[in-house]
């Protein structure tokens, strides 16, 4: 079987739609798969192309097994919203053109943008072969919840889009239960949405406790780290963690907070720590997913922080299944399905979303040595339940389906 698959992120990036991407590919492989991945030249979030690569109009390599085309694309960092669609608009094209000379028996096309599934949808149609829509986010509602746009006709007029997407698609992967029953519930099949969960590499993700001491340099080794890890976007609310910080700075001396990232958000965050005058944060720049498990396995208390959205209910971030298999409690302030994915297996503390009083309380809480000795067993029992092996395996069932349909 041969599987054309379409995606605006991939390794060497290392957001969580690259890695789920990769891992899902890198799987299938192994089972006998033969995999091409579109994409585009590395840059994500700085809008740089990654050292080693240059934005031609086509270059190949391979990757565990993954035939791998990378394609011209606009490029800019991940803000602004006019010029980011241009990136996603010229993605799709060059994606599209690309596709049309690629031997294949199924087309998958990711999220979180659409504009990658509006090429598989005219590949299915012009090679005469089924496709399958994978919804990382609902898009373009979710450019609403973060307050990029307010709901005006191109807002409906992409709605119109999706819907048709949804509609044509011949099957529909969602990441999240709530994602299945929105859909649905705009007049779409039931019966062709199937839900396949974000998980953690758990060959990748292996804690030892062994890397403290890369914070030493940082002068933060002796103290209760905090770690947020993962793209500062406008969807995170990460000022309010900032915010909550400053109100911890003099009461818990032996806490502090650090940033591990790049996004849209990260100049205005560095802007807002000096004109609050944190003592107690440290920014970082991305860094390779090797580094990151070190980071994680550095930092004691992993958060998940998403703005106070209702659309935000139906989201499960990654963070939370990598966090949970490098042991690490999570301090999640997001509600809806994660909120119950995180309770359900005790694997951390929950914060209502944007209340800087129960922020402190659970922060406090969960340093508590046996609280937070539960929450380490609870990382452990959900992390096996989210192997990401798995899930790839589940999915490419679905996939085997439509392509025998």
């Amino acid at each position: 079987m041969k599987i054309l698959f379409l995606t605006d992120n991939f390794p060497p990036e290392v957001n969580a739609p690259a890695n789920r991407s990769y891992d899902h590919c890198k799987e299938w492989v192994k089972q006998g798969i033969e995999v091409t991945v579109i994409t585009c030249v590395p840059n994500f979030p700085k809008g740089k192309v990654y050292e080693g690569y240059k934005n031609r109009i086509i270059q190949k390599e391979e990757m565990g097994g993954i035939k791998v085309i990378r394609v011209w694309s606009y490029i800019t960092a991940n803000e602004g919203l006019v010029r980011r669609t241009l990136d996603y608009v010229s993605f799709s094209i060059m994606s599209f053109f690309t596709g049309l000379f690629q031997k294949t028996d199924l087309i998958v096309a990711t999220s979180p943008q659409f504009f990658t599934a509006i090429s598989g949808r005219w590949l299915s149609f012009f090679k005469r072969k089924p496709w399958v829509f994978e919804v990382r986010d609902l898009w373009p509602e979710s450019i609403v919840a973060v307050g990029a746009m307010e709901p005006n006709r191109i807002i409906r007029f992409f709605e119109k889009v999706e819907k048709n997407l949804y509609k044509n698609a011949d099957q529909i992967v969602v990441v999240t239960d709530t994602f299945k029953e929105r859909i649905s519930s705009r007049g779409i099949n039931k019966q062709k949405i199937v839900v396949h969960k974000n998980g953690a590499n758990l060959d990748l993700f292996i804690p030892n406790g062994s890397n403290k001491e890369i914070f030493e340099v940082l002068g933060i080794d002796k103290k209760t780290v905090f770690g947020y890890i993962g793209t500062h976007g406008m969807a995170h609310g990460l000022d309010f963690i900032l915010e909550c910080a400053k109100e911890l700075e003099l009461s818990q001396p032996s806490f502090h907070f650090l940033f591990l990232g790049d996004g849209a958000e990260k100049e205005r965050l560095l802007d807002l720590q000096e004109k609050l005058g944190l003592s107690n944060v440290t920014f970082l720049p991305s860094v390779p997913k090797s580094e990151v498990v070190k980071y994680l396995d550095a930092i004691d208390v992993t958060i998940v922080n998403l703005k106070k959205s209702d659309t935000f209910l139906s989201v499960i971030p990654s963070k939370i299944f990598e966090a949970a298999a490098m042991k690490k409690p999570i301090l999640l302030g997001v509600s809806g399905e994660s909120k119950k994915i995180v309770e359900k297996y005790n694997a951390g503390l929950t914060y209502e979303p944007e209340n800087k009083d129960d922020f402190i309380f659970e922060a406090i809480k969960i340093t508590d040595p046996e609280i937070y000795q539960q929450c380490q067993k609870g990382c452990e029992r959900l992390a096996k339940d989210f192997d990401r092996r798995k899930i790839a395996l589940e999915m490419l069932e679905d996939l085997r389906r439509v392509g025998d349909e």
